[in-house]
Parts: structure tokens; sequence; C-alpha cells
């Protein structure tokens, strides 16, 4: 029995290598495969369509973004160019076809905040207000520091409780209130 443990000893040391030399070429080949070198976008018609919508190029934009989804690789790729899409033909004040896309993405992902900040903006403009504040709220939610959506909640309060003047002009007098100066002559 003392000769058995001892076996089982000299065994345990030479068991850890041999696995580690057996995974070695596996984990060197799931490396090679994830190393890539990429240089600039992987799907540039999807950057330059981005990159347009950015300059207010709304027709250009769509239409590069268009391609993009075409060759999108990946779910992600998928969403950014779906939520372009949304954004783009709000541009182009497409209002029906930006909402089919911004509702695509958000049965996805429903915590997408910028689609709804877009999907939102798109409401306020069919003055579908409830509906606008129920995006706005979600997408505040998500994340409350965004600039888009603080953007899209602002002029949310000055479509729907504009801003009164607090200063009252006193217009009483008129021209007729004026008393001309004596006159000496």
């Amino acid at each position: 029995m003392a000769s058995t443990i001892g076996r089982d000893r000299r065994r345990r040391p030479v068991l850890p290598a041999l696995y580690i030399a057996c995974l070695l070429p596996l984990i060197t080949h799931a490396t090679a495969q994830e190393s890539k070198t990429v240089i600039g976008p992987s799907n540039l018609p999807l950057h330059e369509g981005a990159q347009a919508l950015l300059q207010r190029d709304g027709k250009e934009g769509v239409r590069l973004t268009l391609i993009g989804l075409q060759q999108a690789r990946d779910v992600r790729e998928q969403e950014t160019a779906k939520s372009n899409l949304c954004a783009g033909y709000s541009m182009l004040e497409d209002y029906a076809v930006a909402l089919e896309y911004c509702d695509e993405v958000l049965r996805d992902n429903e915590h997408n905040w910028r689609t709804l900040s877009n999907r939102a903006l798109i409401y306020v403009k069919l003055g579908r207000y409830a509906e606008a504040d129920a995006d706005l709220l979600r997408g505040e939610a998500i994340s409350p520091q965004a600039k888009t959506l603080q953007a899209v909640r602002r002029l949310w309060l000055e479509t729907t409780d504009p801003v009164s003047p607090i200063i009252t002009i006193d217009d009483r007098r008129g021209s007729a209130d004026e008393i001309p100066p004596d006159d000496d002559s």
C-alpha cells in the first residue's frame, strides 16, 4: 500500500504538465483566430453613413447606412445601422419609416437609449407627446446624463409646457396720452 501511494505522488506532477501540454496548442490556435489587426472601421459604409448623418446630410447618410446594414457582420452592427436609419429617416422627415427602424431596434434591445431618444424626438414632431414622454422616461432611467435625451426633453417641455414671460409691460400709455410741450410763441 505504501508503494501505491508513492507511485500516485510521482504521477500527479506529470498529469498537470501533460494536461497543459495538450491544451497549449488549442489555446494558441484559439488566440491566433481571435488576434486580428483592423485598421479603420470594419464596416466602411456604416461608418461613412454615420459621418454623413453627423454632418446633417440625411440623404447620403441613409444611402450609406442601408449599404452598411447589408454588409453588417454581427448583431451589434445591425443594431447600429438600424438605429442610424431611425435617425436618418427622421432627419428626412419620413417618420413612418423612421419609426419602423426604431421599433425594430427596441424589439431586440429595449435598453438602447439612443434609439429611445430618436423615437421620442419623432413622437414630439408628430405631436404624440405621451409616447414621447414614456420613451424619454425609459431613456433617462438608462442613461440619466445623456445630452441627447436632455435636448429632446427640453424640446418636449417647450412644446408641451411653453414658458410664458414673467415681465408684464404696462403699455396703457399711448401717443394720445402724451402731453405736447407748451408753445410760447
